[in-house]
């Protein structure tokens, strides 16, 4: 986990010499594009700090008050990342409608050009090192880091060819319509991560493709009679699971918690993505029916 405090840290002190690079060069050149591009990257340091935050608390291990942990605050840093970048997005559609009607130009495009050349190459780096990190760790806050700079990336590129246009052709409108559709393509990726976390509240459970291997694992074994209460849900990078196994009424209990503990490794091997917490109940009979 101290990988992902420092990996989120050397981000913002990235996205923070970005943000301000942009809002400067947004003044002079006069371009919603960059403004747009601009209050993302605040944004971006504003939440990464946050994520900060909420995986140190996630450090701290359970106690009395909190027996689960704290897993649950990647799902509300993730929704309140979310609902944020919707409300960016909001605005940023708003200014460009603005500027479109009032018909305002650009004052420099060279330097907006320059800028976001600087940007996408910086945004580039942020995210191929994001993902270096994301293949060791599996965790929502730096997944929705991770798509966020995607998102960034792609809006640079956009914004690049935006500006290009404007210089070439002259038609400065077309810098309102790319601040539109990039206003509606964040709202979309914004959509996409508060949709996940608020699932994780939810308390949703395991995917299908992981939860057909599990009743795999079960409907495999010859050595329990049946199974029943199959229940899973996910917090933080911490699967919960619990089931019910029936087993012979003449097995012995120590047969019986052996049997269980080998289909419990079984389960945990499926995946090391995760960190896993299994109850098994032992039955001796169907109690379910």
């Amino acid at each position: 986990m101290a990988t992902i405090k420092h990996t989120i840290l050397i981000v913002s002190f990235t996205a923070f010499i970005l943000a301000i690079l942009k809002l400067i060069f947004a003044v002079i050149s006069g371009s919603v594009v960059i403004l747009a591009s601009a209050i993302d990257s605040l944004f971006d340091v504003l939440f990464s700090l946050l994520n900060f935050f909420a995986i140190k608390k996630i450090e701290s291990p359970s106690n009395r008050y909190f027996n689960y942990g704290y897993g649950k605050l990647e799902g509300f840093a993730s929704l309140f990342e979310g609902v944020f970048i919707f409300i960016s997005g909001i605005y940023i559609i708003y200014r460009s409608i603005i500027k479109f009607i009032n018909n305002e130009g650009i004052n420099d495009v060279n330097q907006g050009l320059f800028i976001m050349m600087v940007s996408i190459i910086l945004t580039a780096i942020i995210v191929i090192y994001l993902n270096m990190i994301s293949k060791k760790q599996n965790n929502l806050i730096l997944q929705a880091e991770i798509l966020h700079y995607k998102t960034d990336l792609l809006s640079n590129l956009a914004i690049i060819i935006s500006l290009f246009i404007v210089k070439f052709s002259g038609f400065e409108e077309f810098d309102s319509i790319v601040g539109v559709l990039l206003g509606i393509y964040i709202c979309f990726n914004a959509f996409k991560i508060a949709k996940k976390a608020f699932f994780m509240l939810l308390d949703r459970s395991i995917d299908d493709k992981l939860f057909t291997s599990i009743v795999d694992i079960l409907d495999k074994n010859d050595k329990i009679a049946s199974y029943h209460d199959f229940k899973s849900r996910i917090s933080g990078n911490t699967i919960f699971l619990s089931c019910h196994l029936v087993f012979d009424d003449n097995i012995s209990l120590f047969d019986a918690h052996s049997i269980s503990n080998d289909i419990e490794k079984s389960i945990e091997n499926l995946s090391d993505e995760y960190k896993w917490a299994i109850l098994i109940h032992l039955d001796p009979y169907d109690d379910s029916i």
